[in-house]
């Protein structure tokens, strides 16, 4: 009964956030905003929205654990399951706008994150300061949407077009589905916060571990479909970019809206702090380098990244139920993985720097026939 109702809350969450993403793209769009801003705040917004159900959700029922995992353990799973199954399902491309701004961003605020979860707890205010940074970053996407090329703006506009037949109705019609998404997006939150904690009880396994794991996993169903279906219709840079402005959203909105609405400041276990968040932090610094070599996320890094997330789960669950493998795994991931996945990168990445030098065009000399 407890699996029933957890899946029926997930497809209600999915389902909602399906409804909510749509009408606000189409609102916005009928509304005249540009199509890149669409894609870069209404779009990650949508895809966002069932972390922030499930974390206010598990906030007010105090289950903050599973608030703080929830967010947690989705950023993981954004980078290295979603990204990595569709590169390994086609190469990424990567757009430079992510690698100048939008990755540094997300590296900055996953820091920021750990920085104010240090005293093991943040406070309304340190959720508001989130929200606020939100604000800018939106601002900012604004002011760079009105510099965009009109490549880039048709590019969005082919990308973030309407398909299919158009629903009929006005802005009304729409905002009334939108609703009726978000409240299907608050029911499903009930039911799969509910079961999921109640599972944790009956397994004896800690809510946070829920969190990081089931939980995240299906309340990143929207991105993976979102990234899928992108890089299957061949609109690649468009998958990668939904990750990271997601992972944005996570940490500035749904963590920082989630501290605002706790009746206390939101309080952040040992564990996560000690493990958790720091991998979070390290997962973000390690798509800049993997993202400029070659401006793409190719299958072996793909397969890369589903690797350690299968490793990274396997690690959690070995530590719930104290296996005593897990120190020997812990060795041969610090002593041998971890140090040769960052050989190799930074391999790759001394091999894309002299490609670069090697077809840069040369300066024509002075006196040189032309």
């Amino acid at each position: 009964m407890l699996i029933l109702r957890f899946i029926i809350g997930l497809v209600l969450l999915v389902f909602g956030a399906e409804m909510l993403v749509r009408q606000a793209a189409r609102i916005a769009q009928n509304l005249g905003i540009a199509p890149v801003v669409v894609g870069l705040t209404v779009v990650a917004f949508g895809t966002s929205a069932p972390e922030l159900a499930i974390s206010l959700q598990s906030t007010l029922a105090g289950s903050g654990d599973i608030a703080i995992g929830n967010v947690v353990g989705s950023n993981i799973a954004n980078i290295l399951l979603i990204l990595g199954i569709s590169a390994v399902i086609t190469p990424m491309l990567v757009a430079q706008q992510l690698i100048r701004f939008d990755v540094p961003i997300m590296i900055g605020a996953s820091i920021l994150f750990y920085w104010m979860a240090w005293n093991g707890n943040i406070s309304r205010v340190e959720g508001g300061i989130l929200a606020l940074l939100l604000v800018i970053y939106i601002l900012f996407v604004v002011q760079q949407a009105r510099r965009s090329s009109a490549m880039v703006t048709r590019e969005y506009e082919e990308n973030l077009a309407e398909t299919g037949t158009e629903v009929r109705g006005g802005i009304f019609t729409r905002l009334t589905i939108l609703v009726a998404g978000l409240i299907i997006m608050v029911i499903g939150a009930r039911f799969l916060v509910g079961s999921a904690s109640e599972i944790a009880r009956s397994l004896g396994v800690s809510e946070l571990i829920i969190g990081l794991t089931i939980v995240a996993i299906g309340t990143s169903a929207p991105e993976l479909a979102t990234s899928i279906i992108a890089s299957m219709r061949g609109q690649r840079d468009i998958a990668v970019g939904n990750v990271v402005g997601s992972n944005i959203f996570n940490i500035l909105f749904v963590l920082g809206a989630t501290a605002v609405a706790s009746p206390k400041a939101l309080a952040v276990s040992a564990p996560a702090l000690a493990f958790d968040i720091p991998f979070m932090c390290a997962v973000a610094v390690v798509c800049l380098p993997i993202f400029f070599s070659g401006s793409s996320v190719r299958r072996l890094e793909g397969l890369l990244f589903i690797a350690y997330y299968a490793a990274y789960t396997a690690f959690l669950y070995m530590s719930a139920a104290s296996l005593e493998l897990l120190p020997r795994f812990s060795r041969v991931m610090l002593v041998y993985v971890v140090p040769l996945t960052v050989l190799g990168i930074i391999l790759a990445l001394a091999a894309e720097l002299r490609q670069r030098r090697r077809t840069r065009v040369p300066a024509v000399q002075p006196g040189s026939q032309t």
